[in-house]
């Protein structure tokens, strides 16, 4: 998967929640899905697990993502509007 270039001028985790969130919107994770996980997204982009940390907190408070303990984070049902 190639991820896009990351601009080190701004937020990082936000833009990589975006561009997560624009694979949920596409349907590249359709809903029930799992996300990529902490691990995962530290690899894919080459950023500290804090930051991966901070993207999927961000898309479970949005709406875009749940969480169940010691299984994985999974896209929502029901996505935002």
């Amino acid at each position: 998967m190639n991820s896009p270039d990351l601009d080190r001028s701004r937020a990082v985790w936000r833009q990589i929640a975006a561009v997560i969130v624009d694979r949920i919107e596409s349907g590249q994770y359709p809903p029930g899905a799992r996300v990529p996980s902490v691990v995962e997204i530290s690899t894919e982009w080459d950023v500290a697990a804090s930051t991966a940390q901070k993207v999927l907190a961000h898309l479970r408070t949005t709406g875009y993502v749940r969480a169940e303990v010691g299984i994985g984070t999974f896209v929502a049902d029901e996505l935002p509007s």
